[in-house]
């Protein structure tokens, strides 16, 4: 790296580029204290609506910060060490899945890959439900993020 070299910003179509390129992210809520709670976490996003996916179940810590307070952010590493994308916005926190292929089961089997999804959907659904999942949903407000280039 040149002394010369200083970070970059990246656009909003780059931003949303890596977003949609990776799969996992450390996401930030607001504890009560008003300190941050972060924890990595598997997501999908969606460039279209804007609106990062994240599944948890009903006892998480996480769940219960956002539905007190909806402010969060999605950091989201990018090829190497000095880019990133962070998504920042407001969440919303749905219910519980409670019956096998409910609108909430259904949004959870919307999430996984069509590659990667299970072959038995309907144990996958019953599955959702045994373990009280639910799906966040970060309605990206703002993107920012920076790349560095570094001469080879």
């Amino acid at each position: 790296m040149t002394q010369a070299s200083a970070p970059r910003p990246l656009s909003d179509a780059a931003l949303s580029d890596l977003l949609a390129k990776q799969q996992f992210g450390t996401l930030a809520t607001v504890k009560q204290s008003g300190h941050p709670h972060m924890t990595t976490m598997l997501y999908t996003w969606d460039p279209e609506t804007r609106v990062v996916r994240l599944s948890t179940t009903a006892d998480r810590v996480k769940a219960k910060h956002l539905r007190r307070d909806p402010r969060a952010a999605l950091h989201v590493q990018g090829g190497d060490v000095w880019s990133f994308a962070v998504a920042e916005g407001s969440a919303e926190v749905s219910e519980a899945t409670i019956v096998p292929g409910d609108a909430v089961g259904r949004e959870l089997l919307a999430m996984i890959p069509p590659a990667a999804r299970p072959e038995d959907e309907d144990a996958f659904l019953a599955q959702q439900v045994a373990e009280r999942r639910l799906v966040i949903r970060l309605h990206a407000e703002r993107l920012y993020g920076t790349a560095l280039d570094i001469d080879g």
